[in-house]
């Protein structure tokens, strides 16, 4: 494994070095019965996720932003025509017009720049990521607190917390252990499209802060009366903190607050 560089540090790369870790990582990215149609990789790196990925797919875009790696990548899979390297920042690439998924072992400094990208992208049917664990805990619920992206997001994406990867995994050794987070579109959106809207406006309003905590937030905008019955209908205490409302409260919220 090649010795870290002042180039590496810049790109955030710390390469997955365990190979039951990355045949474990594909099934995860993977987990249906037929392979996925198209699958874009972020941050290929050197190729340990392409190689248990390739399998499992009929269309693998391996994008790696260090040209220094992009011959090696392009080298190791010339024989697998499936399998397509491309040498650019992911970031900068333009979505599928047909439905894909992305996995990858992201950058650390660049996860919430990915995340965004597939938040953003109309065809995106699901990512599987690997991410700092904090970032994993924090935006699936694991730390008993909510994200405000997480539940902006919740009526069309679930976030599940899959599974943890230690440091020593990778190469170099970064400071803290991974997570597999993955984000999947719902098959049935969780709101129909004229809610969204208001959904929006609930979510923002009510992690704004105003008024020092969730309920007096939302008493800014709506009755004390009808704050009041929407938080008894999802069970929450008028104390509670923003970030302790689960997902599924906040829908309650916004069901009874929009009659």
């Amino acid at each position: 494994m090649a010795r870290p560089t002042s180039t590496s540090r810049a790109l955030s790369q710390n390469f997955l070095a365990d190979r039951t870790t990355a045949r474990r990582f594909a099934r995860l990215a993977v987990p249906h019965g037929g392979p996925a149609p198209l699958l874009l990789e972020v941050g290929a790196g050197k190729g340990a996720l392409t190689d248990t990925l390739a399998p499992l797919c009929r269309e693998l875009h391996a994008y790696e932003i260090d040209p220094r790696l992009v011959s090696a990548l392009r080298g190791r899979f010339s024989g697998t025509p499936h399998v397509r390297v491309v040498g650019a920042d992911f970031l900068a690439a333009r979505p599928p017009r047909t439905p894909f998924s992305v996995a990858g072992n992201v950058p650390f400094s660049r996860t919430a720049a990915v995340v965004d990208w597939c938040l953003r992208a109309p065809r995106l049917t699901d990512a599987t990521l690997l991410t700092q664990l904090e970032y994993a805990r924090k935006r699936t619920g694991d730390y008993g607190s909510w994200t405000r992206l997480t539940v902006l997001t919740w009526p069309d994406y679930e976030w599940r917390l899959l599974a943890r990867v230690g440091r020593r995994s990778f190469r170099p050794v970064p400071r803290v252990d991974a997570g597999v987070v993955r984000i999947e579109r719902r098959r049935a959106p969780l709101l129909d499209a004229a809610a969204y809207d208001g959904w929006r406006y609930l979510v923002e309003l009510g992690f704004s802060g105003v008024g020092g905590s969730l309920h007096a937030s939302l008493c800014r905008t709506h009755s004390r009366r009808r704050v009041d019955a929407a938080f008894r209908a999802a069970r929450l205490d008028p104390g509670v903190l923003v970030g302790a409302a689960t997902p599924e409260q906040w829908l309650r919220l916004h069901e009874v607050l929009r009659e």
